[in-house]
């Protein structure tokens, strides 16, 4: 082989490579709850509304005013997109101004208070819970044949789009573990039986979306639900500790999911999907809040009761914290944009000990 056509191939296998990693992520499709809910509750009669101030105090594309996210500023599903390429956040499903060629970028369905179980979070009045989202999800399917045409379509979701759900805790926090039984499944329920209650709607919920040509899409555990401010300051634990009920549980449920999502991707051909350990990288964060930055890890920055300002939800009556980028917390169930920022970066580039099979920047190139 002569010179000349060693350059060749070798100018042949480095294009290759460079087109292989050039994949482009045009759509972003949002499922879950507050975490990230970028403001359909804002559009429903629902007690669980983050559209006062100062909520987005830091959301710049707002001009610091409240967009309905549960933060400070952008949401770790925002700074996701952002970091992987996405010129526009999804807007929300219910906002009038998702329509047409605004939905060719994504849309956003999360809702504060939602579950995985349609009957999660009913003391807030109205969410959407995620089979309520899947069905939102069907009707900008249909939509985006039409805008298209069924080929392109096709192309955009399977190829181009990334699906990232973050769903479940409030089904511990606003069901299960409900301080009136009454209301949550606890009275009749062991935790296995919950969760095997949980693990089965999902599943059903995760193939529902792949049977809509969702193929590439993240699955967000649920975090150390027992350390946010709101349950240390109603269980008056100390500062170093959380409270091991809600621990437990989640830790239980986040086994099952690992393994559901294996299972899905081993049985739906085409499909990848992805488990998002925000359970190790959040208790990462707050173990080692000093070498992130922060100088509180169990204190909301924006709130009202107790030690951790953990009771009363941020709005404009409440006490804010002079330096957010120094709180884990936002407010007394909420991380704040600083927290969301690490988080995302961590799931964009980071390693299997919080993202696996591959991070978010390896499934937005296959």
């Amino acid at each position: 082989m002569n010179s000349s056509t060693v350059i060749c191939v070798l100018l042949v296998l480095i294009n290759l490579s460079f087109v292989k990693g050039e994949q482009t992520l045009e759509a972003s499709f949002v499922f879950g709850d507050s975490i990230v809910d970028a403001g359909n509750n804002n559009f429903i009669q629902s007690l669980s509304k983050a559209n006062l101030p100062p909520n987005g105090i830091d959301f710049m594309a707002n001009g610091g005013k409240p967009t309905g996210r549960f933060t400070n500023g952008r949401t770790n599903a925002d700074i996701v997109g952002e970091e992987l390429g996405l010129k526009d956040y999804a807007l929300p499903f219910l906002d009038p101004n998702c329509k047409g060629k605004a939905i060719l970028k994504g849309v956003n369905y999360a809702s504060g208070a939602a579950g995985i179980m349609n009957q999660t979070g009913r003391l807030f009045v109205n969410r959407i819970s995620m089979d309520i989202q899947i069905d939102y999800f069907n009707i900008t399917r249909k939509q985006l044949d039409g805008l298209l045409g069924p080929s392109n379509a096709k192309e955009l979701l399977m190829k181009k789009s990334m699906f990232s759900i973050t769903i479940g805790a409030n089904d511990f926090l606003n069901n299960y573990l409900l301080p009136v039984l009454s209301i949550g499944e606890r009275i009749s329920e062991t935790p296995n039986t919950f969760i095997d209650g949980l693990i089965k709607n999902l599943r059903g919920q995760l193939t529902r979306l792949y049977k809509l040509d969702a193929r590439k899409i993240v699955v967000a555990s649920v975090g150390p639900i027992g350390c946010i401010p709101y349950q240390k300051q109603i269980n008056r634990v100390n500062e170093d500790e959380c409270v091991d009920l809600p621990n437990k549980l989640a830790k239980q449920y986040n086994g099952r999911l690992k393994d559901l999502l294996k299972e899905l991707t081993d049985n739906l051909p085409g499909a990848t999907f992805v488990h998002a350990n925000i359970y190790d990288l959040v208790m990462d964060i707050m173990t080692n809040y000093t070498k992130y930055g922060f100088q509180t890890a169990s204190v909301a920055c924006c709130g009202n009761g107790g030690q951790y300002q953990g009771i009363i939800p941020c709005g404009p009556q409440s006490s804010m914290c002079k330096d957010r980028s120094k709180y884990v917390f936002w407010d007394p169930y909420h991380p704040s944009e600083a927290t969301n920022l690490i988080i995302a970066k961590k799931l964009v580039d980071g390693d299997t000990n919080y993202v696996s099979p591959i991070n978010l920047r390896q499934l937005k190139d296959l």
